[in-house]
């Protein structure tokens, strides 16, 4: 596998960040249409992932599906312990803290990844890649609202959101892992396969069923669930995984910060929220961090 930085997989890589910046407009629709809740609609957004990425690998490389099973343990981190723990971790986060609060340590992930990239991949740290590192998590903070309701906070739910970002920041250095052996498709759909399978365990599938039957807008409901699994789970993990063969996980990881970037412009545009100083200048950090990032890339310098 070839990590040298290039141009399309920066690319690549904002394009998934922006898709994954989308989130908020499926979840709230999901929600108003049939009243799922958090855990339902991951299931939802995992089990139509799953589904479909298989669907693309059996027209791709149908071969693909073949993996070693010294392997398996690798692609169960993948969909247990990186895609189900991180989002579990998240959405618990949000029940015990504030959203912003949560937000902000769910993006400690490129701080998780660039530690187990020194730790695992030898990769070079940098004065460059320090500092986007501490302009993105600045930025992210910004655009958070600097967790500004001051609610108690336990030491366990914080552990709980660190968790969130572990958890994300480990797709990056196990896909790229797992990459050196497989294609893009095959680590993709079983990564997605065991997500949506755990999943399972966690939506009160009973009321989930129900809750679809009911609903007296059944076809529309269905294409948007199709709708939400293809465009916040299957085009950005496919464009992020992709743009793991030629970025580094630290820079990728630092690069995937434009998501809340994307939220925030979603929130003003589509639900005219009101967008404060504090979030323009996270925006203009996040902004920053991709400029610094590629700036004399062309002479692959640091």
């Amino acid at each position: 596998m070839n990590t040298t930085h290039r141009p399309n997989g920066t690319i690549l890589i904002i394009l998934a960040g922006i898709f994954w910046g989308s989130m908020g407009i499926f979840v709230r629709g999901l929600t108003t249409l049939a009243g799922f809740t958090s855990f339902q609609i991951v299931s939802l957004r995992l089990t139509v992932a799953g589904i479909i990425f298989t669907i693309i690998l059996l027209i791709k490389d149908p071969k693909g599906f073949k993996i070693s099973l010294k392997d398996i343990p690798l692609f169960l981190g993948l969909g247990f312990g990186s895609v189900l723990f991180f989002t579990a971790c998240y959405f618990t986060a949000i029940r015990l803290m504030t959203l912003s609060l949560a937000a902000i340590l769910l993006y400690t992930s490129p701080i998780w990844v660039m530690l187990m990239s020194l730790l695992f991949f030898r990769e070079k740290m940098t004065g460059k890649k320090l500092l986007a590192l501490g302009l993105s998590f600045l930025g992210c903070v910004l655009v958070s609202g600097l967790g500004s309701d001051k609610s108690s906070v336990t030491p366990i739910a914080i552990l709980i959101g660190l968790g969130a970002g572990l958890g994300y920041g480990l797709y990056s250095i196990l896909g790229t892992i797992a990459l050196r052996k497989y294609s893009t498709y095959t680590v993709t759909t079983y990564t997605f396969v065991t997500a949506s399978v755990g999943s399972l365990f966690l939506c009160s599938l009973p009321d989930l069923w129900h809750k679809i039957t009911v609903c007296p807008r059944k076809p529309y409901l269905c294409f948007y669930i199709i709708l939400t699994g293809l465009v916040t789970a299957v085009i950005p993990f496919l464009l992020y995984t992709l743009g793991l063969e030629q970025v580094e996980a630290s820079r990728a990881a630092i690069l995937a910060t434009i998501e809340p970037m994307v939220a925030t412009l979603i929130g003003v545009v589509v639900f005219h929220e009101y967008m404060t100083l504090m979030s323009l200048i996270g925006i203009l950090c996040i902004v920053g961090t991709i400029i610094l990032l590629n700036y004399h890339n062309s002479q692959n310098k640091d």
